[in-house]
């Protein structure tokens, strides 16, 4: 989908804000005022015509009138979605520094009324020009035409400047901020699970290994070559000498020396052996990876072990959980998945609660709730950015957002949901729809775009397509997990009522063929005082994708990791 250009101001009206209509307040740690805090008010700002003030920005838009006597520019902050109008006459300032889109200008002013007609409610007249950052037009970037969003992908430090980006941060952040305000409202505990780990949570493998291996050999392999190994002779010569030094400290002491001469024939002596044991270390290196038993020696890494970079913080989440009653943890995991597709990041973060004395029910009423409540919560703090979606990405954004925020969601049974999809006759799958399979996109989304119109959550899957953890049901065949599902993405939420019985986990862990070794740790908690738990995860980006309609999910995340592709 092409972005919208860098230099058009948003033409929808902002929302209205609280702010208070007769005072302006400056920014706490910077001396100007916040385009925010002007713009955004119930009146949009022409209740401050006459009011002093210093702003500061970058130029989206300016141009020349009255034949040089003025400019208008068109000037954004970031603060909000609207830009501010400026008039600089060229008595203040030369006017062709400050005109070109992307130059930074640093201003101060008075709020004026504009003409009649126009359809600012307030706009600034420039007294002096306090400092500005010359942009030349001629080799910035960002033309002034649109960009589609595979060009700004490769401009990753200059994409925030762009309408489109912009407001994409904003409600990033709004949703971040939501996260936040709900589980603290709601007793969880903020917790910080680890990045690097030694446990492959989900068993699928796709991880990316943590290692100072293959730096510590290219370290080797260079000191090799430029100080080849001792040689056989080399290290018999040393140990002669070391033979030579130690009969002279023999002699010495048989021919009762004086104690300065045993001294330093034994430093001597100490000096030659340390010499012998340097050539016999370096000996031993070899180029390449270090190996024991034809594998590769993970016991001389830095941690002793294999490590990875985690998939998820569920299971060291867990821990806490089963300790505390109510934790959530809130940060980036790692998929070495070499896909390509416009839904799939190497790098992502995840929202991911756990809560103890819960069990499936608790947890499907948990996840409603919260994809509730960051629903409502942009719907009620940044509308502005939301009507600038409407109007250059999805038009449905918002009445989305309405419907989600208030719909109670429709509660099925996978087997529920497949019977459903095998009676459907007016769509033909790409993906055959049978008990057993993982629902693809497609399903989850005719679900709930189509065949309910509203959020459903899927409960009671497969037990062979569902990770070990998940608490197995008493027909044997079924897990307690659930999905959540919602337009435009199909699964936000995976989550799951967590197998607490010690037994019933080994034979899991077993069975999906993985070693126990490596979760005795996580088996300890159903050892001792295990309880009922649960818990899910949510991906962000997936969140921001929902709430926005973007198509590809590189674009709602500010620096994209996906294969071939790290940049900055």
């Amino acid at each position: 989908m092409a972005d919208s250009s860098p230099l058009s101001p948003p033409t929808s009206e902002m929302s209205k804000t609280s702010l208070n209509s007769s005072t302006i307040q400056q920014s706490p740690f910077s001396k100007r005022v916040l385009i925010k805090s002007i713009l955004g008010r119930p009146d949009g700002g022409a209740s401050l015509a006459g009011e002093s003030v210093v702003v500061a920005g970058w130029v989206r838009t300016g141009r020349e009138q009255g034949k040089g006597s003025f400019a208008f520019l068109e000037i954004a902050d970031g603060s909000c979605a609207a830009n501010l109008q400026v008039i600089v006459d060229a008595s203040v300032h030369d006017l062709s520094k400050l005109i070109p889109t992307g130059t930074s200008v640093h201003v101060a002013g008075t709020l004026k009324t504009p003409p009649e007609g126009t359809k600012q409610k307030i706009e600034l007249r420039v007294d002096k020009v306090l400092s500005s950052g010359y942009c030349d037009p001629a080799t910035y970037p960002l033309p002034k035409t649109r960009l589609t969003a595979e060009f700004l992908r490769d401009r990753l430090h200059l994409r925030p400047r762009t309408n489109k980006i912009s407001a994409v941060a904003r409600i990033r952040n709004a949703l971040a901020y939501a996260t936040h305000i709900f589980f603290q409202q709601h007793g969880f505990l903020y917790l910080h699970t680890p990045i690097i780990t030694t446990s492959d949570c989900e068993g699928a493998g796709e991880m990316f290994q943590v290692t100072t291996l293959i730096s510590e050999s290219e370290k080797v392999e260079k000191e090799l070559r430029e100080n080849p190994p001792p040689s056989e002779a080399d290290i018999e010569a040393a140990k002669l000498v070391v033979q030579e030094k130690g009969e002279a400290v023999k002699k010495l002491k048989s021919d009762k020396a004086s104690k300065d001469e045993i001294t330093a024939a034994v430093a001597v002596l100490t000096k030659a052996k340390e010499d012998l044991a340097k050539l016999e270390e370096r000996a031993k290196l070899k180029p390449g990876l270090p190996k024991k038993d034809g594998k590769i020696d993970y016991t001389q890494d830095f941690f002793d072990r294999q490590a990875f970079l985690t998939v998820s913080g569920q299971l060291q989440a867990e821990s806490y959980a089963c300790a505390l009653g109510s934790v959530y943890t809130f940060g980036p995991t790692f998929r070495a998945e070499n896909s390509h597709t416009s839904r799939h990041l190497a790098e992502f973060w995840m929202v991911e609660p756990e809560l103890a004395f819960a069990d499936l029910e608790d947890d499907m009423n948990l996840a409603e709730a919260f994809v509730k409540f960051v629903s409502q919560h942009l719907l009620d703090n940044c509308l502005d950015d939301m009507e600038f979606i409407v109007k250059n990405v999805d038009k449905s954004a918002i009445d989305r957002l309405k419907m989600v925020a208030s719909t109670p969601f429709v509660r099925i049974t996978y087997t529920e949901a497949v019977e459903k999809l095998q009676q459907v006759k007016d769509k033909k799958f790409e993906n055959s729809v049978e008990w057993g399979i993982d629902l693809a996109t497609e399903h989850e989304r005719y679900l709930t775009e189509v065949l309910f119109k509203k959020p459903v959550i899927v409960y009671n899957y497969p037990k062979k397509i569902k990770a070990f953890y998940m608490r197995l049901n008493n027909d044997g065949k079924t897990v307690a997990a659930m999905d959540v599902l919602v337009p435009k993405v199909g699964e936000l939420v995976g989550g799951s009522q967590r197998e607490e019985r010690y037994d019933v986990l080994c034979d899991r862990i077993t069975e999906m063929g993985l070693p126990l070794e490596p979760y005795e740790w996580y088996l300890d908690l159903r050892r001792y005082g295990s309880v009922t738990h649960c818990g899910f995860g949510l991906g962000f980006e997936r969140l921001i994708l929902f709430a926005t309609g973007i198509d590809n999910i590189r674009d709602v995340i500010p620096f994209p990791r996906y294969p071939g592709k790290a940049d900055l």
